[in-house]
């Protein structure tokens, strides 16, 4: 029997989206104030199964309201959560490893001021797995996040807590970003709306902004199309003279499209039969919504999967060795856990390809963008196999084990961060146990649009599982 978690009930929030509740407060029907307790109520509901919260800020919020009574944006007086890796001025980002001390932030980086612009009440900070490096929301010295949807399962990474928060109805959406997948795992995890933004769209994190390639995007997790293309639209900060503004996306294109589908990873293993059926259904339900629909080859060579391990690992040794310089000078490296410590140790066997690992990785964008020459629309499974149980990507354990087990896993999502290019992950299946498949939709740069208008099509043609709706 599956161990369901969720928050929803009649209260202030009830089963609104972001929008919905902003609605609601903009025509009086419920006030700011009341919808932050009832997020507050429903957080302390679900926390104590989920592990979602790493800092509850609930004082400073309450007197925020109180002190900013007209919020302007399209999210105003919508609770939400900040992921702890992205500094809010009075929190210490720990970046969900007892490494980093707990030195509050002393400023916003400019995400978060971006972020409380669309008018969101922030109650706190999400967790992630140490360094934001892993698939799973799991920690060495901690309890896990675990999935509303089956608290058996991971919530996915790094974005969990976020994810776990808003698929439990804690909150209507929370901030999240991704560097390999880390908008669009937990997504397909816990069956939500995940879009990784084009590089450029909104505004760097600190670590990408510093890095020879940046990966990293902001953005959000959502239980709707409607929240995201808001977010969107209200943040979009792209140059008019190279990636043209989004504007507001509100509902589908009567455009067809030529969509090219994945339907191998590029690991050469093969997909689990739940994946496989989610796939094919989307395909299925494509073709009868009259887009042209084929196969297309793999867009990356083999070589790409080394090239962005060795990427990966020369991330998490800067993290081990400069972490005193790049997030805390307090920074302990006696307490960086074992698998960021594998993954260090694993790239200092290979540090001398590092020049040419950086310029292959440059070299493939241009490989991977041309495939939206012939396509509109790349679709794929986001994750090669549904969530794991919780401990089969435990930190802790062999890291030759579950690095094997993450590179099958994470098979589709990191050439979009390599490339810069938007992608999206949709709640269109579910594995035969009730669990959320997530699929996976990428565009060329700059071109969210597509994905929006075709994410509409097909949260209306489809809809999206309810975790609140009854099991079987």
């Amino acid at each position: 029997m599956t161990k369901r978690v969720h928050a929803f009930g009649d209260d202030a929030l009830g089963h609104l989206d972001g929008i919905g509740v902003a609605s609601a407060i903009a025509g009086g029907e419920i006030s700011a104030a009341e919808a932050l307790e009832a997020a507050l109520t429903r957080i302390d509901s679900v926390e104590p199964q989920l592990n979602a919260v790493a800092v509850d800020d609930r004082d400073r919020a309450r007197r925020l309201i109180v002190e900013n009574p007209s919020q302007k944006g399209p999210f105003a007086g919508v609770p939400s959560i900040i992921k702890n890796n992205t500094n809010y001025a009075g929190i210490a980002a720990r970046h969900g490893s007892a490494a980093v001390s707990d030195r509050p932030a002393q400023r916003n980086e400019p995400f978060t001021d971006q972020f409380l612009a669309t008018g969101v009440t922030l109650v706190g900070a999400s967790t992630l797995p140490a360094f934001g490096l892993t698939a799973t929301t799991e920690f060495v010295d901690r309890p896990p996040t675990r999935n509303p949807w089956d608290t058996d399962y991971s919530a996915g990474a790094s974005s969990g807590g976020s994810a776990a928060l808003v698929a439990a109805g804690a909150l209507p959406i929370a901030h999240a970003n991704d560097g390999g997948g880390s908008i669009r795992i937990p997504a397909a995890a816990c069956g939500l709306v995940g879009l990784k933004p084009s590089r450029g769209r909104v505004a760097a994190s600190v670590e990408g902004e510093a890095a020879p390639i940046d990966l990293v995007s902001n953005g959000i997790v959502s239980r709707s199309v409607r929240d995201t293309a808001h977010f969107l639209a209200d943040i979009d900060r792209g140059d008019a003279a190279s990636m043209p503004r989004v504007g507001l996306v509100e509902g589908p294109s009567e455009r067809r499209l030529r969509i090219g589908v994945l339907d191998e990873a590029i690991t050469g293993q093969p997909l689990d039969a739940d994946t496989v059926a989610g796939l094919q259904a989307t395909v299925e339900l494509l073709g009868e919504l009259g887009h042209d629909v084929e196969v297309i080859p793999i867009p990356v060579e083999p070589a790409f999967i080394d090239q962005f391990t060795d990427y990966w690992g020369l991330m998490a040794f800067s993290l081990e060795f400069f972490g005193s310089r790049l997030l805390d000078p307090d920074f302990d490296r006696s307490q960086v856990d074992p698998f960021t410590r594998g993954l260090s140790r694993k790239f200092l066997r290979r540090f001398y390809r590092t020049p040419h690992v950086i310029w292959s990785l440059r070299r493939s964008i241009g490989r991977f963008r041309a495939v939206f020459r012939q396509v509109d629309v790349v679709l794929s499974p986001t994750l090669a196999h549904v969530t794991p149980e919780i401990g089969y990507l435990d930190p802790g354990i062999d890291f030759d084990l579950v690095f094997e087990r993450l590179i099958r896993y994470v098979a589709f999502t990191p050439a979009n961060n390599v490339s810069g290019t938007p992608a999206i992950s949709l709640p269109l299946a579910q594995s035969s146990a009730g669990l959320p498949v997530g699929i996976h939709f990428s565009a060329d740069l700059g071109c969210e649009r597509v994905l929006l208008e075709l994410a509409f099509e097909l949260e209306a043609a489809r809809g999206f599982a309810r975790i609140q709706d009854p099991v079987g």
